[in-house]
């Protein structure tokens, strides 16, 4: 089958794909190049070589990232909750990367707290916010990152920043007014004509909460896109975070069978 047709067979495409002869997947994006113009904003940051490294790609979509990240000699897994995009992602392997192709699963992010493996790099690019439980998510990609995760997010406007005490006393509430306090917004409707857009967070928001979730170094390459490095010897957990809620949310490991509290028959 000639490479339009199976695009148009596969379509429609999120990702624009460069392909041989000057095909494209997705050439009348409405973001333009897309992908390609994130990635040209991020690869200037990742390792040139990533030979011997295993690369996750959350919410891998087409593969784009994917792909790139494996022609710099990584082991790539990526991973989505779309059989549509997946079997895009499968075509363009099978089709134009023979050599170090990567692997594609089906799967939910909450579902990796499961599996039995760690990755020197995790991609968590466009997902946050299509997440009913984003924060849930992010604890459980951190617990898989021994490297670095690089994390991208639709945000709100502004850069500024509230240097919070502590703590605060019960009725002290309009800390939370100004416009450098970490928060999100709710979408309870759609935005983007997209019901799946759930929250949006502010700059101060994103960086409070890749610290609470243990990274240590967190740098913001360009907008919206933050490299985040984990403490040497991995994420260590705030002594808030709660590993049992954590447990019982994501399934990780077998949750004790309730008691019955007498009411056995």
């Amino acid at each position: 089958m000639p490479i339009e047709e199976s695009i148009r067979h596969l379509g429609p495409w999120f990702h624009n794909l460069h392909l041989p002869g000057g095909v494209q997947t997705a050439p009348e994006h409405f973001l333009g190049d897309f992908p390609n113009l994130k990635w040209k904003q991020l690869e200037p940051h990742l390792p040139k070589n990533l030979a011997g490294w295993k690369v996750l790609d959350v919410g891998c979509n087409a593969g784009f990232y994917s792909f790139e990240l494996a022609k710099r000699g990584a082991q790539v897994l990526g991973i989505d909750s779309d059989e549509h995009y997946l079997r895009q992602a499968r075509w363009i392997a099978q089709e134009f990367h023979p050599s170090n192709p990567p692997t594609f699963w089906q799967m939910q992010v909450q579902e990796l707290a499961r599996l039995d493996e760690n990755f020197d790099l995790i991609l968590f690019m466009g997902v946050f916010y299509h997440l009913r439980y984003p924060t849930l998510a992010l604890d459980t990609i951190a617990a898989k990152t021994r490297k670095l995760m690089v994390f991208q997010t639709l945000t709100m406007n502004g850069d500024q920043v509230v240097s919070a005490k502590p703590d605060y006393p019960i009725m002290e509430r309009e800390i939370f007014d100004e416009p450098g306090w970490p928060k999100m917004a709710f979408i309870e409707g759609k935005f983007s004509n997209d019901e799946t857009n759930w929250w949006v967070p502010n700059h101060s928001a994103v960086l409070s909460m890749l610290r609470s979730t243990g990274f240590e170094q967190i740098d913001r390459v360009a907008h919206e896109i933050y490299l985040c490095r984990p403490p040497e010897g991995g994420i260590r957990r705030n002594r808030t975070w709660d590993e049992a809620e954590w447990t019982a949310a994501t399934g990780a490991y077998p949750s004790p069978q309730p008691s019955d509290g007498g009411l056995a028959s």
